[in-house]
């Protein structure tokens, strides 16, 4: 899996961080999506799934 973030698009909601601390984060300052492993282990790969579809902006792309 491939991870990728469009943080133009990004709302802040925080849903990333909470579903895959591991994989996103958030700026201290705004609050938008950090991307901390864009080929995430085959482990986390359900939760940021989950996380993509949580993303009330649809910011956050997978290839699978």
């Amino acid at each position: 899996m491939r991870v990728s973030v469009d943080r133009t698009r990004c709302a802040s909601s925080g849903q990333c961080s909470a579903l895959a601390p591991a994989v996103f984060d958030q700026q201290e300052d705004d609050g938008v999506v950090l991307l901390l492993d864009a080929t995430p282990p085959e482990a986390l790969h359900s939760a940021v799934r989950e996380a993509a579809l949580a993303c009330p902006v649809a910011a956050i792309l997978l290839d699978p």
